[in-house]
């Protein structure tokens, strides 16, 4: 059985894009190309939405880089009803319900499948409990009114547990959670806190 590892590249007010932020929120630098380098050599099936992959897909050219060309190359199933054709190589499309395809691939994938972009994906994924993993990349900026897809929308209460941190760039805090599967911790009526 494979795992399920979801990457969010966020604002510290959990937006995921801003519509005055460039890539990487402006910040991008040599801990975190090393990074992406890192996680992009390792074998993986990639998991995203029709939105994600349109957006990848119709980078221009002269932007397209070898990190693009890598990318480009991983076994990826992208998720859509609407698609009728992807131009990367490794790609399919699935257009049956996205959970029990991806349990399916849970179960029969040897390679560790991850997100990439793709909210609606990692929504639908920790609603149903299937991640292993929640990657939160915090750049450090507040995107504030101009915050535009909303990281957190639409989530059911989940318990996380703090598995692993790492500053990057001496500014950009990569945060990794587990899901526990226990109910959050509350209050009983009787308790003082």
């Amino acid at each position: 059985m494979s795992t399920i590892t979801a990457d969010l590249f966020i604002s510290v007010d959990g937006w995921a894009k801003g519509d005055h932020s460039p890539g990487y929120f402006g910040y991008f630098g040599p801990d975190l190309e090393r990074w992406i380098d890192e996680e992009m050599s390792r074998p993986q099936h990639v998991l995203m939405g029709r939105r994600t992959y349109e957006a990848l897909a119709s980078v221009p050219e002269e932007a397209r880089d070898e990190g693009y060309h890598r990318m480009a190359q991983q076994t990826t199933t992208v998720f859509s009803r609407t698609l009728e054709r992807v131009d990367w190589p490794q790609a399919s499309i699935e257009s049956r319900d996205l959970v029990e395809s991806v349990r399916e691939l849970k179960d029969a994938s040897d390679a560790p499948l991850r997100t990439m972009g793709s909210l609606s994906v990692v929504r639908q994924l920790l609603n149903a409990g299937l991640l292993d993993r929640l990657r939160l990349m915090v750049f450090p900026l507040l995107v504030g009114p101009s915050g535009s897809e909303s990281a957190f929308e639409g989530l059911d209460e989940a318990d996380l547990e703090l598995a692993d941190q790492r500053v990057l760039d001496g500014r950009i805090l990569l945060a990794e959670y587990r899901p526990t599967g226990q109910p959050i911790p509350s209050t009983n009526e009787g308790d003082n806190a």
